[in-house]
C-alpha cells in the first residue's frame, strides 16, 4: 500500500521468505562499496554484506545529518507533528522500555533514512515483529483523510525514525555504509524545500 511506502516489499518478504538474512533496499538506492578498480561507489554484492555481517548484527546506510535540526524537528518541518506524537503515545503503551529510546533518537540531530537495512534473520523477525505491530496501531488512530499524497506516506516515513529506536534500544553492533543512487538527485529543488519549510515554521 502506498502509505507503507517499500514497507510493503518488507512485510511480504518477512512473512514469505526462507533466508539467513533479510534486508531491504530500493529500486533506485542500493548498499555502494568501492570495489577494486573503481574510483565511484559500486552495488555492494551479497558477499561484501555477508562478510560485514560475520561481525554486525546490522548493516544501516550511513546517516544524514541536519546540523540546525534534531530528528524531531525536522519531521515536524516536513510532515505533521501528529504522526510523532501518536507513535510516541503507543510506544509508551506497548514498548515502554522503548520509551527513552525513542525521545534520545527524536533529540539526534542525525538519523539513518530510507528503511534500508540488512540484518540476521532471528534480529529482523524481532524487529519486524515490533515495527508492524506499532505501525499497524498508529494506523488505526490516525486520521490521515485529509493529508497530501505525499504525506499520507506516514507509515514509512514514521518507521525511518523506528529504525534508530530499534538499534538503540537493543545496543545492537551495526556496521554503516554508503548508499549509491541510481537515479540523478535534484538538490537544488530538495534545498528550496527545506527553506520553505522553515520559513513556514
Amino acid at each position: 500500500a502506498i502509505n507503507y511506502c517499500e514497507l510493503t516489499g518488507l512485510y511480504w518478504a518477512w512473512k514469505n521468505l526462507e533466508a539467513s538474512f533479510l534486508g531491504l533496499a530500493h529500486y533506485r538506492r542500493h548498499f555502494a562499496a568501492k570495489h577494486l578498480g573503481y574510483k565511484q561507489k559500486r552495488v555492494a554484492t551479497s558477499q561484501h554484506l555477508y562478510s560485514i555481517l560475520a561481525a554486525h548484527d546490522v548493516i544501516l546506510p550511513k546517516p544524514r545529518h541536519y546540523v540546525i535540526e534534531t530528528n524531531w524537528s525536522q519531521y515536524v518541518h516536513a510532515h505533521h507533528e501528529i504522526d510523532l506524537v501518536t507513535t510516541r503515545t503507543i510506544i509508551g503503551e506497548t514498548y515502554p522500555s522503548y520509551l527513552s529510546s525513542f525521545d534520545v533518537v527524536m533529540q539526534r540531530r542525525s538519523g539513518h533514512r530510507f528503511n534500508m537495512f540488512v540484518m540476521k534473520r532471528s534480529i529482523a523477525d524481532e524487529y519486524c515483529s515490533w515495527l508492524f505491530n506499532l505501525l499497524f496501531k498508529l494506523e488505526n488512530r490516525l486520521d490521515i483523510s485529509s493529508y497530501s499524497t505525499n504525506d499520507a506516506r506516514v507509515f514509512g516515513f514514521v518507521a525511518e525514525r523506528l529504525l534508530d529506536v530499534w538499534t538503540h534500544a537493543n545496543s545492537l553492533q551495526y556496521a554503516e555504509m554508503p548508499v549509491v543512487n541510481l537515479e540523478r538527485q535534484h538538490w537544488m529543488h530538495k534545498g528550496l524545500s527545506f527553506v520553505g519549510r522553515k520559513l513556514k515554521a
